[in-house]
């Protein structure tokens, strides 16, 4: 992998830094909006130890096709609360398109920005086959993200 991501997206959202990193650290938060449109995560498989040097683990159900299950397993290299998640996720099991499992680096990191919104920023180091279905899902699961943050200050 070279030392420029393959996918870098920057997003506002309109929702305070605590809510934006929650929906990436408790399990029911990243169950209502990770992934594409369709996909699903069975609550029971989603396992987290959110902190450096922890995981988090989940399966990623296609939606129209549920014999296409995705495990994402994430060691957690750096975490610093509602500032910073690193990582490196390996991606198995039976993948849309064809793909073959996978392993991927990323940073994502939360910060202020005025009016109570907060600034989110993914750099993804990846397979070069893979980023652009992957620059793609993340677009889908940001559109989600904002109707489960929305839902969330309601």
């Amino acid at each position: 992998m070279s030392d420029a991501p393959q996918v870098s997206i920057r997003r506002v959202f309109d929702a305070p830094r605590h809510l934006v990193y929650r929906a990436f650290t408790d399990p029911e938060q990243l169950a209502s909006w990770w992934g594409p449109e369709g996909n699903s995560m069975p609550l029971d498989e989603i396992v987290m130890d959110v902190r450096t040097g922890g995981f988090q683990r989940w399966t990623e159900v296609v939606g129209g096709d549920p014999t296409i299950r995705t495990h994402i397993s994430i060691d957690l290299t750096d975490v610093t609360h509602e500032e910073v998640l690193e990582g490196v996720m390996r991606v198995t099991g039976r993948l849309r398109g064809g793909f073959e499992p996978f392993e991927t680096r990323f940073r994502i990191t939360f910060s202020d920005e005025p009016d109570g919104r907060t600034r989110l920023e993914v750099a993804q180091w990846l397979p070069d086959q893979v980023a652009p279905p992957a620059e793609q899902g993340w677009r889908e699961a940001f559109a989600k993200l904002d109707r489960t943050l929305q839902d969330a200050l309601a």
